[in-house]
């Protein structure tokens, strides 16, 4: 059923979803890239390091 819906879809409708699929991989890759860094990772070596941090974080609030 949504396979043929796809497959008979207009000129419109195939730019319309090109249009979604490119601002979904702006919103997903590249932003996160850029305004979401892996703090965790960049600050500490070790998962224990990592998961002491957060336990004493969600401790102290």
């Amino acid at each position: 059923m949504y396979i043929d819906g796809f497959k008979h879809l207009s000129t419109l409708g195939k730019t319309l979803w090109i249009i979604i699929f490119i601002k979904l991989f702006i919103m997903f890759f590249i932003l996160k890239l850029f305004f979401f860094p892996d703090v965790l990772k960049r600050d500490f070596k070790t998962n224990e390091e990592r998961s002491d941090f957060i336990i004493e974080q969600l401790i102290k609030n």
